[in-house]
């Protein structure tokens, strides 16, 4: 079981109060997570990444274990603290301006 905290408007737009608990198969990585969240969560696709080329969405950013993982490979297996729920998965929404 994984945890994930999304930012508060995917969370609305999704109809979801609180933190998310996932079962995924197979190696625990941010694409699994994604996948998940948008088959779940039908329309939250397209929000956290590219309908086309699946890339990030600008202003977006993926942490675990108070690392920023967000230009990491999408493929790479998410840490055992993550991976097995004792940690979880924050995505956040970034802030930019001046």
């Amino acid at each position: 079981m994984i945890r994930v905290e999304l930012p508060a408007h995917l969370r609305n737009l999704a109809g979801i109060q609180g933190e998310l608990q996932l079962d995924l198969a197979g190696p625990v990585t941010i694409r699994a997570v994604l996948d998940e969240l948008e088959r779940r969560y039908p329309m939250l696709a397209g929000t956290m990444r590219d309908h086309v080329t699946r890339k990030r969405r600008d202003f977006l950013r993926f942490f675990a274990c108070e690392e920023d993982w967000s230009h990491e490979p999408h493929d790479k297996p998410l840490p055992e603290t993550v991976a097995t729920g004792r940690e979880p998965l924050i995505i956040l929404g970034a802030i930019a301006g001046g």
